[in-house]
């Protein structure tokens, strides 16, 4: 059976189109097999070079080019892949059938992307694992059943990501947090079948921010079971055209991760639901710079004490924060200040940022060696100690 990838150079179309041609004429090497994880992912590497179409062939056609070509492309996924220790929850996917769907929507096209993609960067970067999870717009559309839709495709995209790639990807599912009965039962098919580790939200759906009292149902049940619930940041609808010379995923994105941290905080939804695990992105935002605003807030809220009956700085240091374009040093310093190093965990932004930058910054703030492991590898699977990793 013919498998198919979509691809990116007339070049890289030409060389492996060669190696096919080749590969026909060496009939000893047609009988071969490979085990199929490495198949796709050689294959994958391989279509990264073509033109963004369809390219099907066989896997003893693959084999053969393979062969005829002396493309060390196995050997090199397989050692490279013993190497990694590094685990990145902050990675995104950008599943073809979303990225049509957006754009028909009159959103930006999505990234280049393929899993392939991917894990390229990840070995580049010394990552093991990627917890994948769709950035913005996510599935905040006026039409709720397209939003269902959209959820459910991505969602099984990502698992199926999960199976294909054994020991390289989680899956952060997405809900239609807006329909609040399409989440609750997105969340059960997302644990109970695809095995999710946790779930990706946005900070914000419109006009509301996660600690809004209509999520309460979904914070009840994700609270019930424990669940890991990963944030990224969206531009909310009060905040969307901004003139201010820059695009506002510069600003306005750590501000409504900071929005999104005070509206669970402040409402009282951290406490209330106590064991949900908050993952905030990029260093939690604006947060560390604002905390002796909160401090103030607390001492002179009413209702402080009612909401949060531990203390906010509890909460916050409950709460998990990852180093996506967090990583620089006041960025660093304010986030451990604030928590210790076993709350902060290794995230990259791909395909928007890169590993390399991430490992980097983390280096140059000469994090001891425990702490810098810890971050890197082992909050993560101290979080979720099923990964298979």
């Amino acid at each position: 059976m013919a498998t198919e990838y979509i691809a990116g150079s007339r070049a890289g179309e030409k060389t492996i189109m060669k190696g096919l041609s080749l590969a026909k004429a060496q009939s000893s090497q047609r009988n071969q097999r490979i085990p199929p994880y490495q198949f796709r992912l050689c294959c994958d590497r391989l279509a990264l070079a073509m033109p963004v179409t369809k390219c099907a062939f066989g896997r003893r056609d693959f084999f053969g080019a393979m062969a005829a070509l002396g493309a060390g492309a196995i050997a090199k996924a397989q050692k490279s892949a013993a190497k990694p220790y590094r685990i990145d929850i902050h990675h995104h996917l950008f599943p073809l059938s979303y990225s049509s769907a957006i754009v028909a929507q009159g959103q930006a096209p999505s990234p280049a992307w393929t899993p392939a993609r991917s894990i390229e960067e990840m070995d580049k970067s010394g990552i093991a694992l990627s917890l994948v999870s769709l950035s913005a717009p996510n599935v905040i559309f006026p039409d709720s059943q397209l939003n269902r839709r959209l959820a459910r495709e991505v969602n099984e995209y990502g698992a199926k990501m999960v199976r294909d790639y054994p020991g390289r990807f989680g899956l952060f599912a997405v809900l239609p947090l807006a329909d609040v009965d399409a989440s609750l039962s997105e969340l059960e098919y997302a644990l109970d079948t695809l095995k999710a580790e946790g779930f990706g939200l946005m900070t914000s759906y419109g006009n509301k921010w996660l600690g809004d009292a209509s999520f309460a149902p979904v914070w009840a049940e994700l609270n019930r079971r424990k669940a890991l619930v990963y944030t990224h940041p969206h531009s909310p609808d009060c905040c969307v055209n901004l003139n201010v010379g820059i695009p506002a995923t510069d600003i306005e994105w750590a501000t409504d991760t900071t929005r999104t941290i005070a509206s669970v905080l402040f409402s009282g939804t951290a406490a209330r639901y106590p064991d949900i695990r908050w993952i905030f992105s990029h260093g939690g935002g604006t947060t560390p710079f604002l905390l002796s605003r909160f401090l103030y807030e607390e001492k002179t809220m009413k209702q402080a004490r009612e909401r949060m009956p531990n203390g906010l700085l509890y909460e916050l240091k409950k709460f998990y924060y990852d180093t996506a374009q967090a990583n620089h040093p006041g960025a660093l310093d304010a986030l451990m200040r604030l928590v210790p190093a076993s709350q902060v965990v290794f995230g990259t932004d791909f395909p928007f940022r890169t590993g390399a930058e991430v490992v980097e910054g983390l280096a140059a703030h000469k994090i001891p060696a425990k702490d810098l492991r810890a971050i890197e590898r082992d909050n993560a699977l101290r979080l979720m100690p099923g990964l298979k990793v």
